[in-house]
Formats: structure tokens, C-alpha cells, sequence
């Protein structure tokens, strides 16, 4: 008897190191253990030399210069470091931060903590029911006193694009400082800050097949030029942004995992959304009352989160055992409450209990979507044949759509 298959789709949780960027890190955990902040002998000089071409190749994914990375543990400490640093540099400037009630807990809840200690005003935009939000809700949030705008690119739950472009340039018009969390979208969606977009961006390793515990906080240098008030005292390292010693085989693998997703991103990016395509079109053919949460146009590749009506979605997750899937974020997935960003957009609370977010990564085949389409449709009806609810709908729904199977659906 063969050994059981297990799919992994849950790639906006974390994705699998690159052999690659594993290969590249290998040597900065034996022979060049050196310290980067040790200028006195070669040890150092090689970390110091590789923590650079590092910065330069995670600078090079969004057209900034090496001198505006600042390296940190990862996007939530980045995001810390963005919220706070700006609250407190900028605090005589005004105390009005804009954000979205959508955005990762890694912003919300430093949001939170300014508000509580009355260091800030805080506004959280409600997004339309596809999850986006526009410049117009932005313009009329900002006030005199707004000293950030935070809006992440890609949404780690739905999947959704925010126009970030146009956030940007309202923002400088505006003379207010716009953040952005591109955890989920480095490397996979194209960003450039030259010409303009967000002031400060955040970033995470191990959503871009690179190692846990990195990432970096794009700091704009000028024009304008930004500043922040340090989060961590210590040695000053990055330019005095972030004391700490540098992680250098991490830095090192994130610089690898940069230079890979760059070379490769639109190929990949299509190759991925071409899986998802199969796998909504497999789902939507064997199954009804499904519904696709957020908007498909303006979505990541790789992201399709759908609530299954009548189907309790823990009693799904559990029955996928050989389907690796999520509920929502993989850091409020110890919470028994629907997830705050279906909520958000306005899935209902039966809705959002039903759904489940696919993330299909670089690694993923064509053969992994149709074993992972097959078990989910085979558990969705197996769960409904016990719903005494589900038969009642299903004919209600058939009754209201006529023959037509494709009206039973979301428009996709």
C-alpha cells in the first residue's frame, strides 16, 4: 500500500524554501559564520559583503535603492516599525493614521495600541464587498492631521489588489506618508517606488519562498525623504532603524529568494493563475451554493477563498486531512470566530464559518489541483448529505435560476 498523498495549498500561510535559496544560505552557516557589524577582519568583511548584495537584490524587486532596506525579523515587525516609528517621529506633525479594516492583525493592532494609549487617532475604512477600496474613501478620511496612510497591496485572506497606485499619488499630494504591507505580493505582483508609490513597504521571507524570521521595511530616502523613530534600542544597526546583530544567512536567503522571484514572476504568475482557474472551474462544475469571497479581477495568482454553503468549515478542514488548506490567516487561526475580513466586506456569519482559502504556489502542479478538487467536492457533498438544511436550498436556489447551472453561481 502506498503512502498517502498530501497537497499543500496553503501558500499565503507560509511557502516551502526554494532548494535554491537554501543552497545559497548553506555557507553562512559554516565557513562564513562572521559577524556583519565586525569591520576588523575578513569574517566580517564577507558577511558585510553578502548582507549588501542582499539588500541590493531585495531593492532591485521594487526599483529602490540598497540604502532604503532596512532588514527585520520579518513583515510584522516591519509593519510595527512603519505604524509606530512614523506615529512617534511625526507626532507633533499630527496623530491621524488611515487604514482598512482588512489589513493583517501586523497593523491593525499597532493601530489599535496607538488608539488605546491616545498617541493616535485611528480611522479603519470599511472596503466595498469585493474587497477593495479606492483613492475617493482615502481622500475623504485624510485630514489635517494625518501623518500615514497604510493600505497593504494584497490581501493575505482574499486575495484582493488595492489600487496603491493611485493611494500613492493622493498621498503626496496630500503631503501624508503611505505604507504598504506587500508581504503577500513581493515578488509576485509588480511594484516600483522610482516614480512614485508607497513611502515604506514591508516584506516577508518566507511568503516569497525564502526562510522564516526575515524580511525587510522599505524606507523612501527622499523626495520625500522619511524618517522614524527606532522601535528597538541597541547597537543602531540599519542606519540606527533596527539594533540587533544581523541574521546573515537568512538576509542572505532572502536576497536569493528576491533575485529568483524577480527573474521569474510574470511567467510564474501566470502559470499559477492558470492553476486557479482549474481549480474554480472544477469547483463550480460538481458543486452549487458556492460563493467566491473578494474580487477575481484584482486578485493574486495564486488566492481563491470560497465559502461552501450549508458546509461548517472546521468539520471540512478536519475532514481534508490530506489537503493541506486554511480558514483565514494562518495568525488568528486559533480563533473560533469567522475571519474579521469576510466580516469586513460582508459575508454573512454562516458564509464566512463555510470557507476556505486554497494558496497555490510555485511548487504546485496541475495534477495537485484536480486530487485537491476532487476530495474537497467529494467531502462538500458528503457534509451536505447531512444537513437536513442543504436539500431545502439546493431546490430553492434551482427553482430561482431556472436550468441555467451557470446562474447558481457568483458571476466569475
Amino acid at each position: 500500500m502506498g503512502e498517502q498523498r498530501t497537497v499543500y495549498l496553503d501558500n499565503q500561510a507560509t511557502t516551502a524554501v526554494d532548494p535554491r535559496v537554501v543552497e545559497a544560505m548553506l555557507p553562512y552557516f559554516g565557513e562564513k559564520f562572521g559577524n556583519a557589524a565586525s569591520r576588523s577582519h575578513s569574517y566580517g568583511w564577507d558577511a558585510e559583503a553578502a548582507v549588501e548584495e542582499a539588500r541590493e537584490k531585495v531593492a532591485g524587486v521594487i526599483g529602490a535603492q540598497s540604502r532604503e532596506i532596512v532588514f527585520t525579523s520579518g513583515a510584522t515587525e516591519s509593519d510595527n516599525l512603519a505604524v509606530k516609528g512614523v506615529a512617534a517621529f511625526y507626532r507633533d506633525k499630527g496623530q491621524h493614521i488611515v487604514t482598512v479594516a482588512t489589513e493583517h492583525r501586523a497593523v491593525l493592532d499597532p493601530c489599535r495600541v496607538l488608539d488605546k494609549g491616545g498617541q493616535a487617532r485611528v480611522t479603519a475604512l470599511k472596503p466595498e464587498s469585493t474587497g477593495l477600496v479606492s483613492a475617493g474613501q482615502v481622500a475623504e478620511a485624510i485630514g489635517p492631521d494625518t501623518v500615514l496612510v497604510s493600505v497593504m497591496h494584497a490581501n493575505n485572506e482574499i486575495g484582493v489588489i488595492q489600487p496603491i497606485g493611485e493611494i500613492a499619488e493622493l498621498c503626496r499630494s496630500r503631503g501624508v506618508l503611505f505604507h504598504s504591507d506587500a508581504a503577500q505580493s513581493f515578488g509576485k505582483l509588480p511594484l516600483d517606488v522610482s516614480g512614485g508609490g508607497p513611502d515604506l513597504v514591508s516584506v516577508s521571507g518566507h511568503k516569497t519562498y525564502g526562510p522564516k524570521g526575515i524580511g525587510a521595511l522599505y524606507v523612501r530616502g527622499r523626495d520625500p525623504r522619511v524618517r522614524l523613530e527606532q522601535q528597538m534600542d541597541g547597537g543602531g544597526h540599519e542606519r540606527g532603524m533596527r539594533s540587533g546583530t544581523l541574521n546573515v544567512p537568512a538576509i542572505v536567503g532572502l536576497g536569493r529568494a528576491a533575485e529568483l522571484a524577480a527573474a521569474e514572476m510574470e511567467a510564474e504568475g501566470e502559470r499559477i493563475a492558470g492553476l486557479r482557474t482549474l481549480l474554480l472551474e472544477r469547483l463550480v462544475t460538481e458543486l452549487d451554493l458556492i460563493e467566491v469571497n473578494g474580487d477575481l479581477e484584482h486578485r493574486l495568482p495564486g488566492n481563491l477563498n470560497v465559502s461552501f454553503g450549508y458546509v461548517e468549515g472546521e468539520s471540512l478542514l478536519m475532514a481534508l486531512k490530506d489537503v493541506a488548506v486554511s480558514s483565514g490567516s494562518a495568525c488568528t487561526s486559533a480563533s473560533l470566530e469567522p475571519s474579521y475580513v469576510l466580516a469586513a466586506i460582508g459575508v454573512d456569519r454562516e458564509m464566512a464559518h463555510s470557507s476556505l482559502r486554497f494558496g497555490i504556489g510555485r511548487f504546485n502542479s496541475a495534477d495537485d489541483i484536480e486530487y485537491a478538487a476532487c476530495r474537497v467536492t467529494a467531502e462538500v457533498k458528503r457534509l451536505r448529505r447531512l444537513s437536513p438544511l442543504y436539500e431545502k436550498a439546493s431546490h430553492r436556489a434551482l427553482e430561482k435560476a431556472g436550468t441555467d447551472d451557470a446562474t447558481r453561481h457568483r458571476p466569475l
